[in-house]
């Protein structure tokens, strides 16, 4: 095997994948290096593990706003069954098939920046490989769940993302650290799949504290409905497990203390930047790689480094990545073969709009571009339009007591939507029209003139524009 390529590409998850097709297609040669499963973290231990999780129980749920519909109880070990299906039974031969297709070149071991274009690859066995790149190094190393210093919580061997989303047996005593993203859909998940004693411990004072403030209210009374416990400003302080597998228990900031089978912590994200040999090239090894947005690293001599994805910090979002990804290898490749690198397709412009995002628990929450807080603080004049989305003849033959809300924020100077969030059942389809609305910055005399099909939830489009005064 060669050990000089055009591009290397450190990391095989979905970000790392679409720089190997998009260099690939342009006639370089790629490497990607990866140490765990080619796909990465979204392919086997997020993002689609835990959609599985969570379909069945919107199902069930919307089953249950139908009257003549007969909900039977889950079945956990199909649904689990299912999961293991979806993840390709954590078998990435696939993956590396798919790269092969491409002409990339998949390389086991973890990888190391060694210095100017050049990683180190460390095999299983301890074996080691130095590799140079041609034209380009690619940072797509993701993030990893981070672990709060609580005293104790580390050495009980808490669940992250990875166990959750690959659970085998449901615990029925559940912790949740958190309350973002991870920590409500897995919370929701795994109650419905048998944790009916789940408690979430949220140091702030509301859930998704990135979206809507009606958007987290919405949430937390359909969490509460469930079932789901959940503690406001309230930190854990303490943790104990002396057995290991054995009960946890949990000391709180409030005096109280609880005992579950598991501890979740969903508590953020740390960048994988660290161990990936930055300090080799003068580079911080924490925190975000820096990248102007061709995704390039500002602070490396020749410009050879690039970095896509999480370890950038731009936006941890899988198809941000993904898109990143896209215009990144698009670039690489222009200016390897000197065409044109500048096109509008080659920067980064969605990042600093705001990105699209669906958040599966029941109801959805869909959103992209800037919630009104953000539209404000940056200085745009504002106006905001509110709808009930149960008023909606699409919604309303969904099922009884089908509940959501839909809120779109106008710049008042050009009549244009800054941002758009949906919250209820089944509205994650809504959200790519609301992107293109808000990325392409149509006007909304324009929009008055993209009719909505009736009975579809997507009349909403209508109301909203109707309560603005079109």
């Amino acid at each position: 095997m060669s050990d000089v390529f055009d591009v290397i590409v450190i990391g095989a998850g979905p970000a790392g994948e679409n720089v190997v097709d998009r260099v690939t297609r342009g006639g370089l040669t790629a490497a990607i290096v990866e140490r765990e499963l080619a796909g990465g973290e979204c392919a086997y231990w997020a993002c689609v593990p835990s959609k599985a999780l969570l379909r069945p129980m919107e199902i069930v749920a919307e089953a249950g706003r139908l009257p003549g519909l007969r909900t039977e109880p889950i079945d956990v070990q199909a649904v689990l069954a299912r999961r293991d299906e979806t993840v390709s039974n954590y078998d990435d031969s696939g993956q590396i098939r798919w790269i092969e297709s491409v002409n990339g070149t998949a390389v086991r071991g973890r990888g190391r920046v060694a210095g100017p274009r050049q990683v180190e690859v460390v095999d299983g066995e301890g074996g080691r490989r130095l590799l140079t790149a041609r034209q380009a190094v690619v940072l797509a190393t993701g993030s990893t769940a981070a672990i709060p210093p609580v005293p104790g919580l580390a050495e009980a061997r808490p669940w992250t993302n990875r166990e959750s989303t690959g659970v085998k047996d449901v615990p029925e005593r559940l912790v949740v650290l958190g309350g973002g993203v991870v920590a409500c859909e897995m919370s929701q998940a795994l109650y419905a799949l048998g944790a009916k004693q789940t408690t979430m411990i949220v140091r702030g004072d509301r859930l998704l504290g990135r979206v809507e403030p009606f958007a987290s209210d919405m949430v937390t009374e359909s969490l509460r409905d469930y079932g789901i416990d959940i503690r406001f400003g309230t930190e854990i302080v303490n943790v104990s497990r002396p057995v290991p597998g054995g009960e946890v228990t949990v000391d709180l900031s409030d005096g109280t203390r609880l005992v579950a089978d598991e501890i979740l912590v969903a508590a953020g994200r740390r960048l994988a930047s660290y161990d990936i040999g930055l300090a080799s090239i003068g580079l911080p090894e924490e925190g975000p790689v820096k990248v102007d947005d061709s995704m390039r690293a500002t602070a490396v001599e020749d410009g050879w480094l690039y970095a896509v994805g999480d370890v950038n910090g731009r936006n941890i979002l899988t198809h941000m990545g993904k898109y990143q990804a896209r215009l990144c290898g698009d670039v690489i490749v222009a200016r390897a073969t000197g065409g044109k690198d500048d096109l509008p397709s080659m920067r980064d412009r969605a990042d600093h709009i705001g990105a699209p995002q669906v958040i599966f628990t029941d109801p959805n929450v869909c959103a992209v571009g800037r919630p009104e807080e953000r539209a404000r603080r940056e200085g745009f004049n504002v106006r905001t339009v509110e709808y009930d989305l149960g008023r909606v003849t699409g919604a309303y033959l969904q099922g009884d007591g089908y509940k959501g809300r839909a809120k779109a924020v106008v710049d008042e100077d050009r009549r244009v939507l800054l941002g758009v969030t949906f919250v209820g059942p089944g509205v994650a389809e809504l959200l790519h029209a609301a992107t293109i609305a808000v990325v392409s910055e149509v006007p909304l005399d324009d929009l008055w003139h993209a009719v909505p099909t009736f009975p579809t939830v997507s009349e909403i489009w209508l109301r909203l524009l109707e309560e603005y005064g079109l």
